[in-house]
């Protein structure tokens, strides 16, 4: 769905771990850029790329990959994305997710599943060890840590809000040209309405609140939620 000039919510569905799932990565586009942000569940690239196709952009043309945060999720296909366009995409993510994105912090998902595996059950053993595969297989270097405040000179300016709680470093980002907040895994759409991401799925569900009052002052007019899609604001 297209959003403005410039802006594109991706809808990339499919049947994740037995069950049908849909997730919403956004791609930022200018004359001179195109940005993808978050990669989707690992094995999704074909998708992807069919996706950024469909849109007129060429995959080629890709030169940064944003990641709101590093669960696997959204981070699937960053070292084959990476691999594939050469060198020609940066990496950039908030500077608390880069020691999990390259390796040398465990992923806080993973962690918490390790701390219980004996007592868990043999098909969440399965899933873990399916996690653990595809997080090793996915370090990358980030190339450029991003910083809270921090506004990016592309597609007319993209404010980075460090908006901890779900993980430690995860960020917001707010598109200036179009007024769209991209919120990553920090809200969600129910009933029609935003509501905060629940809290089982949270590192720090009351970080996660607070989080949530910090964008209140922003003009926004779209909110793009990576699991549940586009909700547009009453004027």
């Amino acid at each position: 769905m297209k959003i403005g000039d410039n802006v594109v919510m991706l809808e990339i569905s499919d049947d994740i771990m037995g069950s049908q799932r849909t997730i919403y990565p956004v791609l930022i586009f200018d004359n001179e850029n195109a940005i993808l942000v978050d990669t989707d569940f690992p094995g999704q690239l074909p998708k992807i790329r069919e996706a950024i196709k469909e849109t007129g952009v060429p995959f080629e043309s890709i030169n940064a990959i944003i990641l709101t945060h590093h669960d696997i999720d959204h981070i699937g296909n960053l070292s084959d994305m990476v691999k594939e366009l050469q060198g020609i995409a940066k990496v950039m993510a908030h500077v608390d997710e880069k020691p999990y994105i390259e390796g040398d912090l465990k992923p806080l998902k993973l962690a918490q599943l390790e701390s219980k595996l004996n007592a868990l059950p043999d098909e969440m053993k399965g899933i873990f060890n399916k996690m653990k595969s595809s997080f090793d297989k996915n370090r990358t270097k980030v190339d450029v840590a991003l910083n809270d405040g921090e506004e990016l000179p592309f597609c007319g300016g993209i404010d980075v809000i460090h908006t901890p709680g779900h993980t430690l470093g995860h960020v917001c980002l707010y598109l200036k040209k179009t007024k769209v907040l991209i919120t990553g895994d920090m809200l969600n759409i129910k009933d029609g309405k935003l509501v905060p991401s629940s809290k089982d799925i949270n590192f720090d569900d009351d970080m996660n609140l607070k989080s949530i009052e910090k964008i209140g002052g922003y003009d926004v007019k779209y909110v793009i939620c990576y699991h549940s899609g586009l909700f547009k604001k009453e004027c």
